[in-house]
């Protein structure tokens, strides 16, 4: 009877372990198929911006939830981490910075969301490099940049991207928030190594980000607009000028800053009449993009002092075409 009893509890064990296993296998094929290459277009290839925006919340928890299922699982954290960094970008931010001033509570509160999430996203990102390599997390803090960065692979390229675009789109968001502000060097090295592993990394993604980051950040920070137009002939070049990305990004730093209406307006115009279908892996951010130009655009009396305007006009030379 005993012996009975005993295979009884063994013939248990052995099916629960079986059925363990089925079902964390019948997740990682969940998860391998929902973070596949072919899926990534699902959301960055939609045409309905507002349909995206409604139904990325629901999408990101429930691979949250599979994460915490299979937290092992890098094609997943990526996903995610992304995921949570592309909506605070595209439906949080975005639309709080083209609030008029009467509305400043509910864009204050959207800037707070967006800059929760994109740290959210980041700690993602930047947990799933550091168990796969680890002490990554520690030397990076301990701004010991080389010897963190050193083992990255190419393969490891697109979360390094992801992690530094969270880390910095919330210090944008608050520059004066200096307990972050001390961290960014951090984030900037990251980037780098992105360049060095993949110079043309998501056909020119990597030189649009050193589009914005050239041109907002001050002198002090690295802040350079020859830098900035160096890497703009370099996305435009990477992406043959597909993507309206890099004509937002220097119109509304460079020449912001140096107060170049003519070009701020000829950069726009061009990134409106982009055909967004001709690259349809990026439909949504084309689409997205072309409506903040024509706001931008509606709004151009906010970004210019008109004296300083007409005197650039007659005398500047049409630089991003040189």
């Amino acid at each position: 009877m005993k012996i009975k009893k005993n295979l009884i509890l063994i013939l248990t064990s052995i099916l629960l372990t079986s059925f363990c296993s089925i079902k964390k296998i019948a997740l990682n094929q969940v998860a391998n198929a929902l973070t596949s290459s072919g899926n990534s277009s699902v959301f960055s290839g939609d045409n309905d911006p507002e349909f995206v925006g409604d139904a990325l919340p629901f999408a990101i928890k429930m691979y949250e939830s599979l994460m915490v299922t299979i937290p092992k699982h890098r094609g997943l954290q990526l996903y995610t981490g992304s995921l949570y960094i592309m909506y605070a970008n595209a439906f949080l931010q975005t639309p709080a910075n083209m609030m008029p001033e009467e509305e400043y509570t509910k864009q204050e509160h959207l800037l707070q969301r967006a800059k929760n999430l994109y740290l959210r996203g980041r700690d993602i990102i930047l947990n799933s490099i550091n168990s796969k390599y680890t002490g990554f997390l520690k030397l990076l803090y301990d701004k010991k940049y080389k010897e963190a960065l050193a083992p990255i692979k190419k393969e490891d390229a697109e979360l390094l991207y992801w992690g530094a675009v969270g880390w910095l789109g919330a210090f944008a968001i608050e520059p004066l928030d200096m307990k972050l502000g001390l961290t960014v060097p951090g984030a900037k090295e990251m980037i780098k190594k992105v360049l060095e592993l993949d110079e043309n990394y998501d056909n020119g993604a990597i030189h649009d980000f050193y589009i914005l980051y050239y041109g907002s950040m001050p002198d002090y920070m690295g802040g350079d607009f020859k830098k900035a137009r160096y890497h703009f002939k370099k996305a435009i070049e990477a992406s043959k000028g597909e993507k309206t990305s890099p004509y937002l990004s220097l119109a509304t730093t460079v020449c912001v800053k140096e107060q170049n209406r003519k070009e701020f307006r000829r950069l726009l115009n061009k990134a409106i009449k982009i055909d967004p279908n001709i690259d349809k892996n990026n439909r949504l951010i084309n689409i997205l993009n072309q409506r903040k130009a024509r706001w931008l655009l509606e709004h151009e009396d906010d970004f210019f002092l008109e004296q300083e305007n007409e005197n650039r006009d007659q005398n500047e030379p049409n630089r991003e075409e040189q």
